[in-house]
């Protein structure tokens, strides 16, 4: 699976409900792994958007959406979350997080949380490969520059 090393898969953790984000971006990779600090040890698993996987099991999202924001499955109802929504989803689950949970529930906040997370997503491989070198073999970091 092309996913962190050092994080459990879908594979390793079949009831876990799955992060799905950019394995080719040096900002997503790190923050999967610090979001992995702030949950339960079983309680996620991790795929990148690259990995056939998620073609496998998530046909549904097209690579424009996976590309526009990490998204969370939900192993129990099927459920899809993504940007800005996983964190709410999240903040109600995991004890690190739960200090968010008043202003991500807030009521009518959602689209100014997700216009937020939309600009930080945007210009992710500008923020993890401000040198302007490629992040990995294929040069996907020069490839999004321009958005």
């Amino acid at each position: 699976m092309d996913t962190v090393p050092t994080l459990p898969t879908p594979l390793d953790l079949p009831q876990a409900d799955v992060v799905i984000f950019d394995g080719k971006c040096v900002f997503c990779r790190k923050s999967v792994n610090l979001l992995e600090r702030w949950v339960r040890k079983d309680q996620l698993c991790y795929v990148s958007l690259h990995d056939p996987w998620v073609a496998e099991n998530v046909p549904e999202l097209s690579f424009d959406e996976l590309m526009d924001r990490v998204w969370l499955v939900s192993r129990s109802d099927g459920s899809r979350h993504g940007g800005a929504e996983m964190v709410r989803y999240l903040s109600t689950r995991s004890w690190k997080l739960y200090l968010a949970a008043p202003l991500m529930h807030f009521p009518g906040s959602m689209p100014l949380w997700q216009w937020m997370y939309q600009i930080v997503a945007r210009r992710r491989y500008k923020i993890a490969n401000k040198d302007g070198e490629p992040c990995d073999e294929d040069g996907t970091c020069r490839v999004h520059f321009d958005k």
